[in-house]
């Protein structure tokens, strides 16, 4: 892994920004792709794209898009109690078993609090073996305030948002990264290193290319840019659970076996021919694979459904212990997939573009 990734990645990973509250992000990439493209546009919700045109760019100039998106699971506060502890509402999905005794940062109108999630109190336990289904309304944030008065008088206001804090750091045998939100800044970062790849190539289509918000609230964000730029094909680049613990064979999702090729998810069926061209372009360049039935979404999910239908992709890698403070990833996963991104970008045509959408060729 070159210093430039390890840098993104740290950097990425460790911005602070979950769903409805991106502008962190937003302006991180921003500057990271404004260098490299044409023109950057943003939608009404926010999410932020790089145009690069192709050289002679028309109305009948097929349109690429490739999506990642920006927010990170976190909360919100949805109440202050006279303790000034904060009662919270998830943004995205958590398993509350995770929340509790775990570092945050409360962002307000008058700054950013460091701020962390109680313990389940043990009377909530009692007569239950410890076995008591916790909820995220058992766990209240505390970030030291004496009242409710004294959190108001610095700012907080519930619709605050609170977002994990974490440090990135490398494996002792430097393969692999612990950080959070690698959902989904992995996409961001890979794109980001795309962009510079081809920075000097010129395409037969116009590319368009950044980061959705509001992927864990309902893949909102996609919804909103692919009808702004009505993509001829769309393809998401997302982080997707590993389960690869237990070492059994018959698992998807397994750490170092490549990137993710998503077939199936309860959102999307991917187009046999999209498949088709996905496995010949990777067993064509010598990028590792695994195929992948999910039981979560992603943007492409809500993309390909938009106007008369957007033959959509993802281009995915595992991780194990998502949507929590600690996500476990493997480096050559990630290098597999930013591979794939671009041997993709450089492989597309207007022939091939007009093949997956099953029209002839003019």
């Amino acid at each position: 892994m070159s210093d430039t990734s390890w840098q993104l990645i740290k950097t990425f990973t460790e911005a602070q920004g979950t769903s409805g509250f991106e502008k962190p992000i937003r302006e991180m990439m921003r500057e990271a792709m404004e260098p490299f493209v044409d023109e950057i546009q943003q939608d009404g919700l926010g999410g932020i794209f790089g145009i690069k045109r192709a050289k002679n760019h028309n109305e009948d100039t097929p349109v690429v898009m490739f999506a990642s998106h920006m927010d990170e699971v976190g909360f919100m506060v949805t109440n202050i109690n006279k303790q000034g502890l904060f009662n919270v509402a998830p943004l995205g999905g958590w398993n509350p078993h995770v929340v509790s005794s775990q570092r945050f940062t409360l962002f307000t109108q008058k700054g950013t609090y460091p701020c962390i999630s109680s313990s389940v109190p043990p009377h909530l336990l009692r007569g239950t073996s410890g076995k008591k289904d916790i909820t995220v309304d058992d766990i209240l944030f505390d970030a030291g305030f004496e009242s409710a008065e004294e959190a108001h008088e610095y700012g907080v206001r519930i619709g605050d948002a609170i977002v994990p804090q974490s440090e990135t750091v490398l494996t002792a045998n430097k393969k692999r990264i612990i950080s959070k939100a690698w959902d989904n800044r992995y996409g961001c970062i890979a794109l980001i290193e795309t962009l510079h790849a081809i920075k000097d190539i010129e395409l037969p289509y116009t590319l368009v290319i950044g980061a959705n918000v509001q992927e864990e609230v309902g893949l909102r964000g996609a919804r909103v840019s692919t009808h702004q730029f009505q993509p001829d094909l769309f393809f998401a680049v997302d982080c997707s659970p590993a389960n690869d613990l237990t070492g059994k064979e018959n698992v998807q999702g397994r750490l170092d076996d490549g990137f993710l090729m998503r077939i199936q998810d309860p959102r999307m069926i991917t187009l046999p021919q999209m498949v088709q061209f996905l496995r010949e372009t990777a067993d064509a360049h010598g990028i590792k694979y695994q195929d992948f039935i999910s039981k979560g979404g992603t943007d492409a999910g809500a993309a390909h459904l938009v106007g008369n239908g957007i033959p959509s992709a993802v281009i995915g890698v595992p991780g194990r212990y998502i949507h929590t403070h600690q996500t476990l990833f493997s480096i050559a996963d990630y290098q597999a997939a930013l591979s794939m991104i671009i041997e993709v970008i450089k492989t597309l045509d207007k022939d091939t573009i007009s093949n997956i959408r099953l029209n002839p060729a003019k």
